[in-house]
């Protein structure tokens, strides 16, 4: 990843994604007439998991289980065309899965539309079938959503962010529907919390982990 994909757009990007946060909120207010107001409530319970890939699925299961109303995150692999596939198929970059994570989250404390602004943050969406030095279609970015309101979040923060020119380059997160989920292996959960002192965790998820934590340090859970 090149540093002007981690220190320039920084502020900027965060700053535009609390914007069109508000914008999102406001937006989805008005659109409720009295009859839909039990369908929106109805549809918040529904939508308690989120389904995100941003590259390595050690970095992102530790940054989203930063978040306060987050109660778990479980590495897995989805979007692809092998059935039960192993992480040793998966790296051959050939199953068509990628390494995400099913985050399990409370809507009465964080939102989707939060959970949103993090995954924006917690990678680069416009490197295409990579994070940094991790390459192939298994760390493409990608938003699998699990109903409509889901789909039209991601299609909306997408559109504003190439509007407002909030990265570098165009976003190239892939948006599909959700479909089966397959759990990785034991040794893949809470891996950063188990290898912390290891080089991959200390050169590569503890920086991101840092600026992630600084980015939304009024959202993290009290320690």
């Amino acid at each position: 990843m090149k540093l002007k994909h981690i220190i320039p757009y920084s502020s900027r990007l965060t700053f535009f994604l609390l914007f069109i946060l508000s914008i999102s909120c406001a937006q989805t207010k008005s659109d409720h007439n009295s009859n839909a107001v039990d369908d929106h409530k109805i549809g918040n319970l529904a939508t308690d998991t989120a389904t995100f890939a941003a590259g390595c699925f050690w970095c992102v299961e530790e940054q989203f289980k930063q978040l306060n109303g987050v109660t778990a995150v479980i590495s897995g692999y989805t979007g692809g065309h092998v059935r039960n596939p192993t992480y040793r198929h998966v790296t051959t970059g050939r199953t068509g899965h990628a390494e995400a994570c099913n985050i399990i989250y409370n809507p009465a404390e964080i939102s989707y539309d939060e959970l949103l602004a993090a995954f924006f943050v917690a990678h680069d969406p416009t490197q295409l079938n990579r994070q940094g030095a991790d390459v192939g279609t298994q760390y493409r970015s990608a938003i699998f959503y699990h109903n409509d309101e889901q789909k039209k979040l991601a299609d909306f923060y997408i559109k504003q962010l190439d509007d407002e020119e909030a990265y570098d380059e165009k976003i190239v997160t892939e948006v599909s529907p959700y479909d089966k989920f397959y759990v990785a292996e034991d040794y893949h959960q809470d891996y950063y919390v188990n290898n912390m002192n290891e080089p991959y965790c200390q050169m590569v998820i503890k920086p991101k982990l840092e600026k992630f934590r600084k980015v939304f340090k009024e959202k993290l859970k009290q320690e």
